[in-house]
């Protein structure tokens, strides 16, 4: 099973955290951010991933340091538990339909991290939760995995749906993007032999 387990301590969190790539969806999330669990768990059931995260964060100053901090630690145990890549489909897409949104998400398990970004938000909080985390968020995760990844909101007028179909799309993305190409016959998908 490809799984990984990143534990990362600074000054503002302390995460552990473990993934496994060829799950069923079983969640365990505690950030102490309430928006944030339930967006990973999301990612979790939707991704087929099996996911484990404890975070104490700084709290009392805002959500940030934990929502981007989470980010990182996700984005190196998915770098880990991929290994050498061989045999993985490496591109996906999606698009996902949250009530009246619809967000497009594509994904290149390339090796060189790049967010494209082109998602806005109608409040600036979601409950307690400032929107603008999920940028964040995104940002932390994409370059610490190593990824190439658009996400663009085409349309949508609740910050949840909104938020929600990002992660959604992600974690679709992602379960296509990890995949075992069995053609591949254990080849990194690249002329360059590396990703």
């Amino acid at each position: 099973m490809r799984s990984a387990s990143v534990s990362r301590r600074t000054a503002e969190t302390d995460i552990v955290l473990s993934i496994a790539l060829d799950g069923t969806g079983k969640a365990e999330i505690s950030t102490g951010v309430g928006f944030l669990d339930h967006m990973l768990e999301l990612f979790a059931r939707h991704g087929l991933f099996d996911l484990t995260v404890t975070v104490k964060g700084d709290l009392h100053v805002d959500q940030h340091h934990t929502t981007e901090d989470t980010g990182i630690a996700l984005g190196q145990a998915l770098l880990q538990a991929l290994g050498d890549k061989k045999g993985i489909t490496r591109y996906a897409d999606i698009h996902l339909p949250m009530d009246e949104t619809l967000t497009r998400i594509a994904v290149d398990i390339s090796g060189r991290p790049f967010l494209v970004f082109r998602t806005a938000f109608p409040t600036e909080k979601i409950g307690a939760f400032d929107t603008e985390l999920v940028r964040e968020f995104f940002q932390a995760f994409a370059v610490n995995a190593g990824l190439t990844l658009h996400v663009e909101t085409l349309y949508g007028a609740n910050s949840h749906h909104i938020a929600e179909s990002c992660f959604k799309g992600l974690a679709r993305a992602l379960r296509q993007a990890v995949a075992v190409d069995l053609r591949e016959e254990g080849r990194v998908p690249s002329t360059k032999g590396t990703l």
